[in-house]
């Protein structure tokens, strides 16, 4: 049996018996543990962020303080933000997390990725505009090692010419 054409091929399928599936595409469980939480880690730099989320009153604790009181700048306390904010969950979920590593601007970057993973096993559907968003991306950019022979990662000795 020869096809030239999709038509042809749908049609020999057809006949075939072979009949292609056509379900919708089914959304993954939510990962909640016993206590109804979703836990996920972020990283951005040398940071390492562990985040548990629940149903709540929109209350966000980095290690063991507020987080206005933890990431004293309000861009910082903005980025953790986004990603609730993108899923039009904010003060919806009590964010508890413990961050180490990095300073200040990459540990406010892995606890915004740390939130946006833990959306998302909560609430598989939050997936695709948090992906459009890029919260779900890790930042791979991290600082570079220094070369032997050189002063720093990249300077080197001034050149003198006499």
């Amino acid at each position: 049996m020869s096809t030239t054409s999709f038509e042809g091929l749908k049609d020999a399928a057809a006949e075939a018996g072979v009949v292609a599936a056509q379900e919708p595409a089914s959304l993954p469980e939510p990962k909640i543990d016993a206590q109804g939480r979703a836990y996920a880690t972020g990283k951005r730099k040398t940071a390492v962020a562990r985040v548990w989320i629940k149903p709540g009153s929109g209350k966000i604790t980095v290690n063991g303080k507020d987080q206005t009181e933890y990431f004293g700048r309000a861009v910082l306390q903005m980025i953790i933000k986004q990603p609730l904010v993108a899923a039009d969950r904010n003060n919806q979920f009590d964010v508890y997390c413990t961050v180490s590593g990095s300073g200040p601007s990459g540990q406010a970057g892995a606890v915004r990725h740390g939130i946006a993973r833990a959306l998302t096993y909560y609430e598989p559907g939050l997936r695709s505009v948090l992906k459009k968003g890029g919260f779900l991306t890790r930042d791979s950019r991290t600082v570079e090692r220094k070369k032997y022979g050189r002063k720093k990662a990249r300077r080197s000795f001034q050149f003198s010419k006499r």
